[in-house]
């Protein structure tokens, strides 16, 4: 049985969004816009506080010029960067 720790990969997907976004110098308004949605959702995904639908992790990827795998994909441990 595959295990999948939920919380984990929510707030992997909401520090990837973020990390795109701010890269892309983006706010979360602008990103809100382009997708459609309130800037609190945006916000309740970066924080890893909502489960968002697969449309709308397509939709995040499309508007951010990102793969939903670089979004969905887990971040290296900060010790490990450093290394």
């Amino acid at each position: 049985m595959v295990t999948v720790d939920r919380k984990s990969v929510l707030r992997g997907l909401g520090s990837q969004v973020r990390r795109a976004r701010t890269a892309r110098g983006m706010r979360q308004e602008d990103l809100a816009v382009a997708l459609g949605l309130s800037v609190a959702y945006v916000s309740l995904i970066e924080r890893g506080r909502r489960n968002p639908p697969i449309t709308t992790v397509l939709a995040l990827a499309e508007a951010l010029h990102a793969s939903p795998t670089e979004l969905l994909a887990p971040q290296a441990a900060p010790e490990a960067e450093a290394a």
